[in-house]
């Protein structure tokens, strides 16, 4: 189906490009075969400006972007290696324990979020590790797992100068959906329950900590958990830090340009070939939008990505959005200057997190894991009514569920926040793990 949308979308952005910017004729093809493709470029021949400004603007900011590491990428705790196949680079599980390991009470794995890495989440991990054994890792394309930035690492390591890591994010050509980034926390979570056993005679509870896409990525794993060998059966309970269950609405002037558009594309995801309990007319009408609007986007993000063009047609991430992650100055100042962050995205995996966001939330009220969801209501990152609708989903599916939403906040990294709400976040984390061991 995925093929075929985009296959039907390259052929109108070509009739597209010669009827209106060349003006020269079609090649000849059937006429039953195209009539529809090319009835569908006039409709959109009026906008052409539009479309011309657009790719103005994705070429603005792809081209003058530059980044370099000069510092090795940050580290704690221990390291164990795993090899993945397909040619792909180990895994780096990072691994710290309490003073007493035989005594924790269970295991936590942090996930972090998109286009960051698990480096960040130092101050986090010896926070935990106080009591808990804790472990994490970089997701595939993200971090050391990312072949450029761990290049670069090995480079400083070295002794070398510093080194250019701009094309980082052609890491992400792969990444038509999460399918990689569930693969990568598979690999994650079974050595973490290996290395955890190991510390003591008895199976321990495991818990998820999890932040943004990364909860995303995690949520739909453990729901497509189904055999009893799978590692997620030993998943206890799930926190979920401003998890991506909606899609962004950037803020101020930036969203009367870009929302609408957003709007349209996730509607349009959602309705299509999915019909919803609504009135024939609205049905017959929001499936013809579909029908209309999901090849294209498809199609566009697809050519925008592919080599030659995803170069200069791929956007840098915009300012406002380190504004929007936290109220603290100084890791501000910290996330402007880590460029192990990577800082540009492919349309094709955006477009292929939209999907993914769509199908968690077709299935999102089958989530039987005990959860603790903490969000805040006026981010505009993964904006606070992803996480009310799943909440409404799901709730009632376990007693211990529990939800903090923060009704004064915009920022987005609840464990980067300024003091003291940041260590009261952590406590409320910790005291709900300990209320789930004392349940289990």
């Amino acid at each position: 189906m995925h093929l075929i949308r985009i296959h039907l979308v390259v052929m109108m952005i070509l009739a597209f490009y010669q009827k209106f910017f060349l003006n020269e004729q079609l090649p000849f093809v059937p006429r039953r075969q195209y009539a529809r493709l090319l009835n569908g470029v006039c409709l959109f021949g009026r906008v052409r400006i539009l479309i011309i400004l657009f790719l103005m603007l994705l070429t603005l900011s792809g081209c003058v972007h530059q980044k370099f590491v000069t510092e090795p990428y940050p580290r704690w705790g221990d390291e164990s290696s795993i090899s993945q196949s397909g040619g792909n680079v180990p895994l780096i599980l990072r691994t710290l324990v309490p003073s007493e390991p035989a005594k924790a009470p269970a295991c936590i794995l942090l996930v972090h979020g998109m286009n960051e890495h698990i480096g960040r989440y130092g101050e986090v991990a010896h926070y935990f590790a106080r009591q808990f054994f804790v472990a994490g890792f970089d997701f595939y394309a993200h971090g050391l797992s990312n072949p450029v930035l761990q290049q670069a690492d090995q480079a400083l390591a070295a002794g070398a100068g510093r080194q250019e890591v701009s094309d980082a994010f052609l890491a992400q050509s792969l990444l038509h959906d999460l399918e990689p980034l569930r693969r990568t926390l598979d690999l994650a979570l079974r050595q973490t329950i290996a290395l955890c056993d190991t510390q003591s005679d008895s199976k321990r509870p495991v818990f998820i900590v999890s932040h943004s896409l990364g909860a995303l990525v995690a949520a739909s794993y453990l729901m497509q958990s189904q055999k009893e060998d799978d590692p997620a059966k030993r998943v206890r309970g799930i926190v979920f830090l401003a998890p991506a269950f909606a899609v962004s609405e950037p803020p101020g002037w930036r969203g009367w340009v870009a929302n609408p558009l957003i709007k349209l594309s996730f509607h349009a995801e959602t309705h299509f070939l999915h019909p919803q309990n609504e009135p024939l007319p609205l049905l017959l009408f929001n499936q013809l939008l579909s029908l209309i609007t999901v090849p294209l986007l498809d199609g566009m993000f697809e050519v925008f990505s592919w080599p030659g063009l995803r170069s200069f047609l791929t956007p840098v991430s915009p300012d406002w959005v380190t504004d929007y992650l936290t109220d603290s100055e100084a890791e501000k100042a910290r996330l402007r200057a880590d460029n192990w962050i990577v800082r540009r995205s492919l349309l094709r995996y955006v477009k292929g997190i939209e999907e993914e966001v769509v199908r968690f939330r077709r299935k999102m009220d089958q989530f039987t894991i005990p959860y603790y969801l903490v969000y805040s209501a006026h981010d505009p990152i993964t904006p606070a009514w992803g996480n009310e609708d799943f909440s409404r989903a799901t709730l009632k599916n376990h007693a211990d569920n529990a939800v903090l939403a923060l009704p004064n906040l915009h920022y987005h990294q609840h464990l980067f926040l300024k003091e003291p709400a940041r260590t009261e976040l952590l406590k409320n984390i910790e005291q709900w793990m300990d209320f789930r061991l004392g349940t289990l």
